[in-house]
């Protein structure tokens, strides 16, 4: 017989419970150093940045609205995060190639510079933390985290958290 949510709650509520805790000290922990993994780039760039600096470099040149739409978080949010990364170079303004009067934003070679240098350190960071784990351990980790925070995303869209309130995904 297949386990229900209302199954799982009633059945293992300490484990529920540990498991709330723990998310609640990631989450803590996570801020405070911002995963921002070894050396010299410690701490050198926040979530948001560092969010859309990589959806950029995944997805392309694009406008603030369909980044915006990407993200899952509203176009004046993105326009807020970004004015601070055009300022210091990572991203740059365009004109849109078939509507002159649109913006589009893109990675400078400054900006993907500084996304390569922070994801460097970062997966230093994750190796460090795992490195003591097995590969297999590693893939089942993000593997569950990547359904956990799936879920978690679709529950927010779900009962309309806007983004800016809710914790950016990738």
């Amino acid at each position: 017989m297949p386990t229900t949510p209302d199954m799982t709650t009633a059945s293992d509520p300490g484990l529920l419970d540990t498991l709330q805790h723990q998310v609640a000290v990631f989450a803590r922990r996570a801020e405070q150093t911002r995963l921002g993994g070894v050396g010299q780039v410690r701490n050198s760039m926040d979530r948001a940045a560092y969010l859309l600096l990589n959806r950029l470099d995944k997805e392309g040149p694009m406008g603030v609205k369909a980044l915006a739409a990407s993200m899952g978080i509203d176009s004046s949010t993105v326009t807020r995060q970004v004015a601070p990364l055009v300022d210091t170079g990572l991203v740059k303004r365009t004109s849109h190639p078939e509507d002159g009067r649109a913006v589009v934003l893109q990675l400078s070679p400054r900006g993907q510079a500084r996304l390569d240098e922070v994801r460097s350190s970062r997966r230093e960071l994750m190796a460090e933390l795992t490195h003591d784990w097995a590969p297999a351990e590693r893939e089942s980790f993000t593997a569950l985290l990547t359904r956990f925070n799936t879920a978690l995303s679709a529950r927010q869209s779900a009962q309309g958290v806007p983004e800016s309130v809710a914790p950016a995904d990738s």
